[in-house]
């Protein structure tokens, strides 16, 4: 399978939306690179008493409409040029919601499977105070991603406000409840992601309560997202889901509630009762109202997007589709929810996090449940109008109205 770098994926992306907006090209020169960027090394005492030496990154790649946001991952594979790409993302995803944010992202070389629980936060520890005088709820406000959590926000906010010797728990978000964090963030991502497909069943006249939906990849994205499209959508029938160690079916319909509890106990989807083994990739082609790509990037390419049965493909991933299977995709009238939008609910929440700490008071879930549905139900329905208006696929589309927005803000604060 061709192989892709991200951030080249993501720079023609910029290309390909100045081109719609007719952008001049200092403008086009000026998004497709990050404004700063960070590498580190950080040495951290191991629990056999050696010291190992990290690598690390941060990357602000646009600051116009506000503070940089964005994850940090730990991860063994990870490079600068995904955490750019990732950065990249993020801006225009901050900026489709409509969110007075700029994007960022960061990340440690490392193994987290293999780590301690005082290793770990030695690591993330660390982090911080590489990148302490380049964060602040006014610079830049990082989150969890790839094997990050609440626990590893608690640190990190931890050693920053020692650091700092001030009380800022807006610096980083998705942090426990008891320190700062906010209801309603364990589910956002993918309700955002649910409430994006409800918007595009009533756009294209189909009924999600007496369809099937499957979904690649059950993390937690991939699980909220089991449940949620039962409760929000009134119904609908889970006939199939994946993860690392293989896929499972049931034409009959799996209970989410028991497929999710099962997933817990067990480690993976598998050996479910009443469920057949199938392929893992298998799940992506099955004949579905709704797919949620909820794994890996470049999951949907040119070689099974021809394939692809789903008349709704909401990815809960990021980059799960290449350039190429968009165009067949779109070609062969399959309605795809970019990344972009039906990932957002996650940094919509993150930044009402950002705002409860700011003023120290705090909403209820029903709020900002509600408060959610607002800003995604309008992104989606912004990101329709460019298709229409612009008559490109929905991708192209989402990032048609993020880089106009940023764009706009760069013109106005007079830097091009």
């Amino acid at each position: 399978m061709k192989s892709y770098n991200s951030f080249e994926v993501a720079q023609q992306q910029v290309v390909e939306a100045a081109r719609l907006l007719n952008l001049d090209t200092p403008t086009c020169d000026l998004l497709m690179w990050p404004q700063r960027e960070f590498k580190f090394t950080m040495p951290v005492k191991m629990e056999n008493g050696r010291v190992h030496v990290f690598h690390g990154y941060r990357v602000q790649y646009n600051t116009a409409r506000g503070p940089a946001k964005g994850g940090i991952r730990f991860h063994p594979d990870e490079t600068f040029d995904t955490i750019r790409a990732l950065a990249g993302w993020m801006t225009w995803k901050t900026a489709v919601v409509d969110l007075p944010l700029g994007g960022g992202k960061g990340g440690v070389v490392c193994d987290p499977r293999t780590l301690s629980e005082r290793e770990l936060e030695a690591v993330s520890r660390a982090y911080v105070r590489a990148v302490a005088h380049y964060i602040g709820v006014d610079k830049d406000v990082p989150a969890p991603d790839v094997y990050t959590n609440p626990q590893t926000m608690a640190w990190m906010m931890d050693e920053f406000e020692t650091i700092k010797g001030v009380h800022q728990p807006g610096v980083l978000t998705d942090k426990p409840r008891q320190i700062g964090g906010t209801e309603g963030r364990r589910d956002a991502t993918a309700r955002g992601g649910v409430i994006t497909v409800r918007e595009a069943c009533k756009a294209f006249g189909i009924d999600p309560q007496s369809g099937s939906y499957a979904i690649q990849g059950f993390g937690n994205a991939g699980q909220r997202a089991a449940l949620l499209h039962h409760e929000l959508l009134g119904g609908g029938k889970l006939i199939a889901v994946c993860d690392s160690r293989g896929g499972i079916l049931n034409e009959n319909g799996l209970n989410p509630k028991e497929l999710v509890t099962h997933k817990l106990k067990t480690g993976s989807v598998v050996g479910f009762p009443g469920a057949k083994e199938i392929p893992r990739d298998s799940v992506l082609e099955l004949d579905v109202q709704v797919l949620y790509p909820a794994a890996l990037e470049n999951a949907i390419n040119e070689h099974n997007a021809s394939k692809i049965k789903a008349r709704v493909v909401c990815e809960l991933a990021n980059g799960p589709t290449t350039p190429e299977a968009d165009l067949i995709l779109h070609h062969n009238g399959i309605h795809v929810i970019p990344d972009i939008l039906a990932s957002a609910g996650g940094v919509t929440v993150s930044y009402f996090e950002m705002v409860q700490d700011q003023y120290s008071y705090f909403w209820d879930e029903a709020t900002v449940h509600r408060r959610l549905d607002e800003k995604i139900t309008k992104a989606y329905h912004t990101v329709r109008e460019a298709m229409e208006d612009k008559r490109v696929h929905p991708r192209l589309a989402a990032m048609v109205v993020g880089v106009a927005r940023v764009a706009e803000a760069c013109k106005l604060r007079g830097w091009v």
